[in-house]
């Protein structure tokens, strides 16, 4: 099973890596998620605080962020991705940890824990089923009691997306209660993929 893991993850990250290297970032935004700026700006916003945002890719979420006053690392596993978010934070006059590393295995990457935010735009979701819940452990660990989650996720992902996953609301309910969240809310960002985002609170 660990082998069987591994190899999954080493494809995973070939595939990313190939895609930044040929230009072919199909998920590339330009502006934060509406769910990410009302919690960020909305009537009743979040204080700034720790963030982390997991699958940061060139930054858009995590300048974002440090723009409006939060203490933000971002971690990805490709180079070439992080390298065009530091220049995007540089750009921008903010400060954001980027830090390259694997989403199953925070805890190894010295990021420290206490994040009361944390981000997921598109990580997660291409998960294998059998990384779905190291991925949960490792963002368990690192999460204040009482964190929000942020998880966006298709539902069914698009052809040209580079792997082949999805999520349903009722999966990640049931995925990530056992470690201690509660689904707060789940709304369908877009219905030709069924994006849905997700809000997790951690209870413990």
């Amino acid at each position: 099973m660990i082998a069987t893991g591994t190899h999954r993850l080493r494809w995973y990250g070939f595939v990313y890596r190939a895609a930044y290297r040929l230009g072919l970032t199909v998920w590339e935004r330009q502006a934060p998620p509406a769910g990410l700026v009302e919690l960020v700006e909305g009537p009743a916003a979040l204080a700034p605080g720790r963030a982390l945002d997991i699958g940061c890719g060139t930054g858009t979420d995590s300048v974002y962020l440090a723009g409006h006053g939060w203490e933000v690392t971002g971690v990805d596993m490709v180079p070439r991705a992080l390298a065009a978010a530091r220049r995007r934070a540089a750009a921008s006059g903010v400060s954001v940890r980027y830090v390259q590393g694997d989403a199953t295995r925070l805890p190894e990457l010295g990021l420290g824990t206490g994040y009361a935010l944390l981000l997921d735009f598109g990580c997660y979701h291409t998960l294998p089923d059998d990384q779905r819940g190291t991925y949960v452990e490792s963002v368990s660990e690192v999460a204040a009691a009482g964190a929000t989650l942020l998880l966006y996720g298709f539902g069914r992902p698009p052809r040209i997306a580079p792997m082949r996953a999805g999520i349903t609301p009722e999966g990640v309910r049931q995925r990530f209660a056992d470690h201690g969240w509660e689904l707060v809310g789940a709304e369908r960002v877009d219905r030709q993929f069924e994006l849905w985002g997700c809000r997790l609170r951690r209870l413990e």
